[in-house]
């Protein structure tokens, strides 16, 4: 079923044009399915929710909020030695909300970019740092030692980035260190006991949001455009679709 809701319309659309940081990371994915969906209303299939993580994400503010009122660095902030408290901001409870989140009108353009944060933290020298919560499970224990930036998925980084440029946007002085609350839910307990125990480690990671901008005017001027983008050659979708044609036809 084609979609009519959310559609960018060169030239109509009454006021700014939402963009989400979850579209720009389709853009960055494949330009085609993105077009796709925004332009002609051919969207992906839906996703399964992640309940489970969902939940790691609202207790873990609850309990970074706990640290947040008292002003005081939560206990893993110590454990890592990390030089701040949680912020205090009069507009996070707004940029934490999915649908609302922190914005920012990219000049030049009719396109807000959004995003929703799960947390800021700030140093002693007002220096803002991007916190993400990450939630998985790992067959063992031992493979949470072995996760840092370096085999993160791709798109945690460039979560992060989108994150530090619109909050710099927004006046805040946004420090390159970003950090992960990232949660491994174990598997080798004996029995599940109606419960999930998590090993929690900090991963640091410095981000460079120096591509944010370009990409932004590139999706404007595809949006603006007539012309369907080729597909991404490692696209899963557009491959799943071209093999049923091939089979199919």
């Amino acid at each position: 079923m084609i979609r009519t809701r959310n559609l960018y319309k060169p030239g109509e659309n009454k006021g700014l044009y939402p963009l989400s940081r979850s579209k720009i990371d389709d853009f960055l994915n494949c330009k085609r399915c993105f077009y796709l969906d925004r332009r002609l209303g051919v969207s992906k299939p839906s996703s399964i929710p992640f309940n489970l993580n969902n939940a790691v994400d609202k207790l873990l503010k609850k309990e970074f909020d706990n640290f947040r009122d008292k002003k005081e660095p939560h206990p893993l902030m110590k454990e890592y030695g990390i030089n701040g408290i949680p912020m205090q901001h009069p507009s996070l409870d707004i940029w934490r909300q999915n649908f609302k989140g922190v914005r920012t009108h990219v000049f030049g353009t009719d396109l807000e970019i959004t995003g929703a944060v799960d947390d800021l933290w700030i140093n002693h020298d007002n220096q803002v740092y991007v916190v993400d919560y990450k939630a998985t499970s790992k067959s063992k224990e031992g493979r949470l030692s072995e996760v840092n930036v370096n085999n993160m998925w791709p798109g945690y980084k460039t979560q992060a980035e989108i994150y530090q440029w619109i909050l710099r946007h927004n006046d805040l002085n946004v420090s390159d260190i970003s950090y992960f609350v990232y949660c491994n839910a174990l598997q080798d307990e004996d029995e599940f006991d109606y419960k999930l125990d998590f090993k929690v480690k900090i991963i640091a990671y410095e981000g460079d949001d120096s591509w944010v901008q370009k990409t932004i005017l590139e999706i404007f001027s595809v949006l603006n455009s007539d012309l369907i983008p080729n597909a991404n050659p490692k696209c899963e979708l557009c491959g799943y679709v071209s093999t049923v044609d091939s089979i199919v036809s």
